[in-house]
């Protein structure tokens, strides 16, 4: 399980991976997000239609990397 608070205080220096990976999310989108977590995956569902669950293990894989640096 991803430690948010890690990814949170990283956000500013990923935010361009993140978006690069996650590129369905809009700018406003990314307004909106700020490093939220919740936010995070209420736009991956929205913008993929993933479930709830979909997104949460898609953006656990993802931010792995950054959860160990």
């Amino acid at each position: 399980m991803t430690n948010w608070d890690v990814i949170q205080g990283k956000w500013k220096q990923i935010s361009g991976e993140v978006r690069a990976h996650f590129g369905n999310l809009t700018g406003d989108d990314w307004e909106v997000i700020g490093g939220n977590k919740d936010r995070l995956l209420g736009k991956l569902q929205e913008r993929y239609d993933w479930s709830k669950e979909d997104a949460q293990r898609r953006a656990d894989d993802f931010f792995a990397r950054w959860d160990r640096e």
